[in-house]
């Protein structure tokens, strides 16, 4: 029997693990057995992670139907005297791989904290090892530029066009029910099989939505939750992407400043305003570099990709420096970083990233028509000359069938801790203030004067971390908002 939508969190809600709970479709799901086993990944299997496979349904409004399996690992905590419960995990994307994240995060939590925790990765379902989507993309992924001119936007909207056919051809139904709301219940099930009445949670970018939409249709199931580098659910996906234009700009800005006083070294000009001029002529054609022929669609986003930490300025300008010579017709070759972007934005090597696509058009609907796309892009033209076309675009969310559950709405009273900085590039700051304000339980750390798209443990900040800690290790919250600053280092 379909159950209505509006009553599915109400059903997941009633977990086995309370005496007296009637049984529903969904309880052998909640009282599976977990098998743990090697990770078979050299980092979890290096920190002594385990792992294990949870069968959730496939269609939650079906249970007794298909089924997939979703793929979790498990860092025990290490004092079971005074362990609390479990911190589930997300690194973002959508569709990033998580398996692993729990062993790159803990290194800057406190003895306090992996003490007290489980600490669970999971790979989402569609993702890694969790029934993965492949829609056999010819390319990486689906965000990209319009480029310069009405025809190289008519291209990007065939190629998005052809992405969504694929996609529907290749997964046919089973891609539908690739969603946030489907992840945050099979967090759920992993709770209840796990033995436990509630989680903690960590997540960074994406991962703050999936986390937000978690409290919203389960909040007597969250515990502790941090939300590092926020999006604003109200503006989840399309508004975010469109939110980063201006503040890739100001990013844009801010390295130009950083790569002219050091001309001797990148001869990019020397002054803010050459070096962006020089940027901004090089992304209008397409450039050859090596073996690779890269066109008006992905040349703003190789600049994109390192905007969103300065301690890559020299990188960028690096790279910058490469396009240029490659553009002057210079023999040049890739590094080897490049060489590995390269090849997966041009060709879906290893793998194409439609597992985010998935997400993001399965969660909620955009705008069909692709005259409203061209208009608005070109209204930004003036102010966002590098990537109001790639913040702008269609994609192919445009082409996707109607999601089959409404976007969620998130209100509500549970604690939590977001942590964002100013110059955040992907998740802008008035993202982080907005969920702050859909959640006022929630505190909001800001890390001002910092370009930087996800803090806890990739930029080491001693006010951050103070208070991620302590709120993991104690359930404290600041008494207010917090500004934090970069560390004197």
């Amino acid at each position: 029997m379909n159950l209505p939508h509006a009553l599915l969190g109400v059903v997941l809600t009633g977990a086995t693990l309370l005496p007296g709970t009637p049984a529903t479709p969904l309880t052998r799901f909640y009282d599976q057995p977990v098998e743990w086993a090697a990770c078979g990944d050299p980092l979890l299997d290096h920190v002594g992670a385990r792992c294990a496979q949870i069968t959730v349904p496939l269609d939650y409004s079906q249970p007794r139907g298909k089924t997939i399996k979703i793929a979790i690992s498990r860092i025990k905590a290490t004092d079971p005297g005074k362990r609390r419960g479990v911190m589930l995990s997300n690194p973002g994307g959508p569709g990033g791989a998580g398996l692993n994240f729990m062993g790159y995060i803990s290194q800057r939590m406190t003895r306090e904290v992996t003490s007290r925790y489980d600490l669970i990765g999971m790979d989402p379902r569609g993702v890694g090892r969790s029934a993965p989507v492949d829609c056999g993309w010819p390319i990486g992924h689906m965000l990209w530029s319009a480029g310069p001119t009405r025809a190289t936007f008519r291209r990007a909207v065939q190629a998005q066009a052809d992405l969504a056919q694929r996609c529907a051809r290749r997964e046919g139904d089973r891609i539908a029910h690739i969603t946030t709301r489907n992840t945050a219940r099979d967090m759920d099930v992993i709770r209840a099989a796990l033995g436990e009445a509630k989680i903690s949670y960590f997540g960074m970018s994406y991962g703050t939505y999936l986390g937000a939409v978690y409290t919203q249709m389960f909040p007597q199931r969250s515990d502790r939750f941090v939300l590092d580098s926020a999006i604003d659910p109200a503006r989840y996906m399309a508004g975010s992407i469109r939110n980063s234009g201006p503040a890739n700009e100001a990013a844009l800005d801010d390295w130009a400043a950083w790569t002219a006083e050091r001309d001797p070294e990148y001869h990019l000009g020397t002054t803010a305003r050459q070096v962006r001029a020089r940027v901004e002529s090089l992304i209008k054609t397409p450039i050859r570099i090596g073996e690779h022929l890269v066109d008006e669609r992905f040349l703003p986003m190789l600049i994109f990709t390192l905007l969103p930490d300065a301690r890559e300025n020299a990188r960028l300008a690096a790279r910058v420096r490469l396009l240029a010579d490659a553009a002057a017709g210079k023999p040049v070759r890739p590094s080897a970083d490049l060489e590995q972007e390269l090849q997966f934005t041009l060709y879906g090597k290893p793998q194409g990233y439609a597992s985010q696509a998935a997400v993001i058009c399965g969660d909620a609907a955009v705008p069909r028509d692709p005259a409203r796309y061209w208009r608005d892009i070109q209204r930004s033209r003036a102010t966002q000359p590098v990537f109001g076309p790639y913040a702008n675009n269609i994609t192919a969310c445009a082409f996707w069938p109607t999601p089959r559950e409404p976007a969620t709405k998130v209100g509500n009273d549970v604690p939590a801790l977001i942590v964002q900085a100013t110059g955040d590039t992907r998740t802008v700051y008035q993202e982080g203030v907005n969920l702050r304000r859909a959640m006022p339980a929630a505190r909001l750390v800001t890390l001002r004067d910092v370009r930087m798209h996800g803090v806890f443990g990739r930029l080491p900040n001693t006010c951050v971390e103070t208070a991620v800690n302590t709120y993991f290790a104690s359930g404290t919250l600041p008494a207010d908002d917090l500004t934090c600053r970069a560390d004197p280092s």
